[in-house]
């Protein structure tokens, strides 16, 4: 699209057939169109003679201009539609001086697409007929009468910029329910208002009002679905007053954003909208937001939060003709009456892709103080104003005796166009300061505060609630797209090397038992045979009893002195192992003696029975090849360590970061990252020398000089820290953690000799020492600012770099120019190494520093050292004002779901995750994000959002808990196959979860696989399964299927 230069575009209107028309007398009328735009008449077309088929061709074309500087505006095009009429002329009686006239109908077009980049655009209208009309009547199989109309404009009327950067604004207003007794039909007119108002060009502020509300005496619920209608009055055709193709649908209570959206609710509002009396508008106004309003209205909702929504009354007034200044002069005297405000709850719009919010809102009395309270905002809408102008400066109506004739230039008629009829006042003659004056603490001058309104109080006794909705185009805050992840489980998992299938289990564990038998005894049929193999030939079958007792014994005596009855023992002692493993499910030592001897008693029989079973079976061929190793990288390593740390396992954390040093003890960053773990669990000992381990595989590595220096300090060792630190400056003088670390330390050294000074002088004097100063570092008011200037001076003839210009004067141009304190950088690396214990002393320099401050990252970095702490309270008071400081930041969310999740309530865990994954902006850590979220689906047994979710952090990192949870979530969607392929990819990553074995002895028990299922089965319980609900299941599958447990 390209870009608008001219600021004036002429919008035509071409209307080229009719179709269906027929008029009052004869087959053949005599028609004509007159365009109307914003009670303004465009022009009429020419009369033309309809066919005897009811099509004509009109080919007539009207035009009003857009100008960028004034007069109509976008938010006119976008609100009010063009009025097509359609009137027959009648032919002239006898002595008759003018033709007559009838209208036939009216057809309405909507210019909305020209505010979504079209240029030009083409449609056809249904032309609704007026009261009496003969297109009224249809009779079945009838087609309803409509125009053919073409809009266009030489350019769009909006930029690239505009169309991307913009937004359109929707606001219907359903209706009012549950009103006060003193609203009834009778007596009075009354003009029934609702406004608001919302951001517009510039620093103006646009007013959305809604005017005339019918009321109406309960007895049934309103129809749904229902058409919305323009908020635009005197329109002549009622089937023109309905916007096209736009409904009011409603919904269930639940799915709503509003107040009343809870069970207990649900009676009230079945009786308020159907048995009390309520005021229906069914309105929707709408609004265009240009880049800068786009804007100013998610800023504004992200700071006040709640919306006010003013609802009033005023009485009709009937102005008689020609009675003008009298009409003025009393609507002057009237005042408003009934005059309440609704805070409607703007927040659901900063949802990630949230386009639209609708729901019912208490309606509380306008009490100034109450509504700046919780709006920020002293102005209303209604009384600082001028509340007639907005209700009677604009009587006329589409086609009513106030309509202007035909304006060749709308320049001429200023007046009209200054008017608008849907009772929104210009911006250029209300200059409302509505929430802008939310930095104002002072009332507007001449502006009486209001204390007390009884009469709205009226409408907090009635219960009364109005029914809103608002919608965008697009959503204020863009939403992440859907990640394509692979139809299948399988194409996610990285090639591995087959594993050799091998037999196992109990029965595997039986028939090794069996073949040692059958070889044992080869073995002493042969050594019998060498010994006696002659004498035995000798005497054939007749050998006594007596013989063969005594071959017996010098068989045994020579298998025990030549040893090989020890050798038969050691061969048959693995199989024996292995049916207590496998066949008896013991894997630990015994209680008691008793339960020992009770054990070895019922073994012993089996073996036996077993040993006769065997000695008449064949023996099988088992040749098992080799075993493939897999082995993690060193990158998927720290993936689990992690994973451990912040799942609180940090005995499996020591032993993947100890896993690291074995494969690669000469990788200084493993042992940066071991020590980082020390620091974490606070072992400073072993953190220190790790830190020096990696300082003596790289003297020059600055990283390790830090954190050499920072487990100094730590260590109450000052003079050693300022050294690493001076080193660091030294090796690397622009770099500012080096510097900021230096001054810090060098500034604990000072309160430190302060604090020994002040004990000598108390031991000799005896008396105790008044401190005016804290030692504290954190509230020291002059710490920061003395560091770097006069300690370092001090120390500058120990420092190795005293030479060195940069040392007391670093380069500004080397100074890398960032938008955050050195301060906050420091904080950083600190967060990054676990140095928790030193964060609060770098806080409070931040504090005091004149570029820093509170903000945003500041108090994030205070929550995570809470929630390191489990203060959860300290961590939610940080993280709310973390919000009201960037509400739309993805680590503020990503925190107060870890908040919730580690503290039980899940329910807003899931939904702080939620919104965190939404964001297009990713927050630092989502990797856990995406676990616990997964976790919580499966909790509450969303288990194809649970596999999505755990789909994606294996996308993104792949690890035994990823996997384990796409295995479980498919487990649950009866889908086995991709179940096994992910928990075996578990399996390969980590085969000492005891939740992966579980799960795969479940898949295998539901796929027939008893050999399978029983070895998934061992390790379960020899990995020690905590979960007794999933054991619990797993006896409840094998019990099924008649198989999976030996000991059965």
């Amino acid at each position: 699209m390209e870009p608008v230069t001219q600021t004036t575009r002429v919008v035509q209107i071409t209307v080229t057939d009719g179709y269906d028309l027929k008029g009052f007398k004869g087959d053949t009328p005599v028609t004509f169109i007159r365009a109307e735009f914003n009670q303004v008449v465009l022009g009429d077309s020419s009369k033309v003679t309809v066919s005897p088929e009811g099509t004509t061709k009109y080919n007539f074309t009207s035009s009003f201009e857009y100008n960028q500087d004034g007069g109509i505006t976008l938010d006119d095009i976008a609100h009010k539609p063009a009025f097509l009429t359609v009137t027959e002329v009648l032919p002239k009686e006898k002595k008759q001086k003018e033709e007559k006239t009838l209208i036939l109908g009216q057809a309405v077009v909507d210019l909305l697409p020209l505010l979504e980049g079209e240029s030009s655009f083409e449609i056809s209208v249904p032309l609704h007929p007026v009261q009496g009309s003969p297109l009224e009547t249809l009779r079945p199989g009838v087609k309803q009468s409509s125009l053919d109309v073409k809009v266009s404009v030489g350019e769009p009327l909006l930029t690239s910029a505009q169309v991307l950067g913009g937004n359109l604004l929707k606001v219907t207003l359903e209706a009012a329910y549950s009103l006060p007794e003193s609203f009834v039909p009778a007596g009075t007119q009354q003009n029934y208002m609702v406004g608001m108002q919302v951001p517009s060009v510039g620093e103006k502020d646009y007013t959305i009002l809604f005017k005339n509300g019918n009321l109406k005496v309960g007895g049934e619920r309103e129809p749904v679905p229902r058409p919305k209608k323009w908020p635009i009055a005197n329109i002549l055709a009622p089937g023109a007053n309905n916007i096209p193709d736009e409904f009011i649908v409603g919904g269930p209570y639940e799915e709503e954003e509003g107040e009343l959206n809870h069970p207990e609710d649900r009676e009230f509002r079945n009786q308020a909208e159907c048995v009390k009396k309520r005021i229906v508008w069914d309105l929707e106004s709408r609004c265009y937001l240009d880049p800068s309003a786009a804007v100013s209205f998610q800023k504004r909702i992200a700071d006040c939060r709640l919306w006010p929504v003013e609802i009033t009354r005023v009485p009709l007034i009937v102005v008689p003709k020609g009675k003008a200044a009298k009409a003025e002069k009393a609507e002057d005297e009237t005042l408003l009456s009934f005059h309440g405000v609704a805070y409607v709850n703007m927040v659901p719009l900063l949802y990630p892709g949230v386009k639209r919010i609708r729901g019912a809102f208490h309606v509380y009395p306008y009490i100034d103080s109450a509504v700046f309270e919780k709006t920020k905002c002293l102005f209303s809408l209604f009384r600082d104003t001028g509340h007639h102008n907005m209700i009677h400066n604009n009587k006329g109506g589409i086609n009513s005796p106030l309509s202007k004739p035909v304006a060749k230039n709308l320049k001429e008629d200023k007046t009209v166009k200054e008017k608008d009829i849907d009772g929104k006042p210009r911006l250029t003659d209300m200059q409302a300061p509505s929430l802008r004056s939310q930095s104002s603490d002072t009332p507007l001058e001449g502006e009486t505060p209001v204390t007390h309104n009884p009469e709205g109080q009226q409408y907090l006794e009635a219960g009364t609630y109005i029914v809103l909705e608002i919608e965008l185009d697009k959503a204020l805050v863009p939403k992440r797209m859907p990640e394509e992840l692979a139809e299948r489980v399988k194409e996610m998992i990285p090639p591995r090397p087959p594993l050799t299938r091998r037999r196992g289990g109990a029965q595997k564990a039986v028939n090794d038992y069996h073949l040692q038998i059958k070889n044992i005894s080869k073995a002493i049929l042969d050594e019998y045979h060498r010994m006696f193999g002659k004498e035995v030939a000798k005497l054939e079958h007749e050998i006594d009893t007596e013989t063969l007792e005594e071959q017996k014994c010098q068989l045994n005596y020579e298998l025990n002195c030549s040893g090989k009855y020890f050798a038969f023992k050691e061969q048959l002692k693995h199989a024996v192992v292995k049916i207590v493993r496998e066949k008896y499910l013991r894997t630990a030592s015994f209680e008691s003696q008793e339960e020992l001897q009770t054990f070895i008693s019922e073994l012993y029989v089996f073996l036996v029975d077993q040993m006769h079973v065997a000695l008449n079976q064949a023996m099988p061929d088992d040749i098992q090849g080799p075993v493939p190793v897999i082995q993690s990288t060193s990158g998927q390593l720290r993936l689990f360590a992690y994973e451990a740390e912040v799942n609180e396992n940090y005995g499996m954390a020591a032993v993947y970061y100890e896993e690291r040093l074995v494969r690669e003890p000469h990788n200084l960053e493993h042992w940066l990252d071991y020590g980082a773990f020390c620091l974490l669990i606070e072992d400073n000992v072993k953190a220190q020398e790790c830190f020096r381990k990696a300082l003596s595989l790289n003297e020059s590595h600055i990283n390790s000089l830090l954190l050499c220096g920072i487990l100094a300090v730590l260590l109450e060792n000052y003079e050693q820290a300022e050294i690493f630190f001076e080193d660091a400056t030294c090796l690397e003088p622009t770099n500012v953690i080096a510097w900021t670390l230096l001054g810090a330390a060098a500034t604990l050294s000072i309160v430190d000799e302060f604090v020994e000074e002040s004990s000598k002088l108390q031991s000799e004097s005896r008396e105790p020492i008044t401190m005016k100063q804290s030692l504290d570092p954190v509230i020291g008011p002059n710490t920061s600012s003395m560091v770097l200037k006069d300690t370092t001076l001090n120390k500058k003839e120990a420092s190795k770099c005293q030479d060195s210009p940069a040392f007391l004067h670093p380069p500004p141009s080397s100074v890398p120019q960032t938008h955050t304190t050195v301060f906050m950088e420091t904080i950083r690396f600190l967060m990054k190494v676990n140095a928790v214990q030193y964060v609060h002393r770098v806080l409070a320099h931040e504090l005091l520093c004149p570029q820093g401050g509170p903000s945003c990252e500041y108090y994030l970095v205070l929550a995570q050292t809470h929630l390191l702490k489990k203060d959860f309270a300290k961590t939610e008071e940080c993280l709310q004002q973390a919000a009201q400081m960037d509400y739309l930041n993805p680590n503020v969310w990503a925190l107060k779901g870890h908040l919730y999740f580690l503290s039980g309530n899940h329910v807003e865990a899931k939904a702080c995750y939620e919104r965190t994954v939404s964001f297009v902006v990713d927050a630092t850590e989502m990797h856990f994000i995406f676990l616990r979220l997964g976790l919580i689906y499966l909790e509450e047994k969303e288990y194809e959002k649970a596999k999505k979710t755990y789909m994606q952090a294996c996308k993104r990192s792949p690890s035994c808990l990823t996997w384990l949870g796409v295995g479980i979530a498919c487990y649950r969607l009866e889908e086995l196959t991709e179940a096994e392929d992910a928990l075996s990819e578990a399996n390969a990553l980590n085969n000492y979860n005891a939740e992966v074995w579980a799960y795969l002895a479940l898949v295998c028990l539901k796929n027939g696989r008893q050999l399978e299922a029983e070895q998934a089965y061992k390790y379960t319980l020899k990995l020690k399964l905590k979960d007794e609900v999933l054991l619990a299941e797993i006896h409840t599958v094998q019990e099924m299927v008649g198989f999976g447990n030996p000991s059965f």
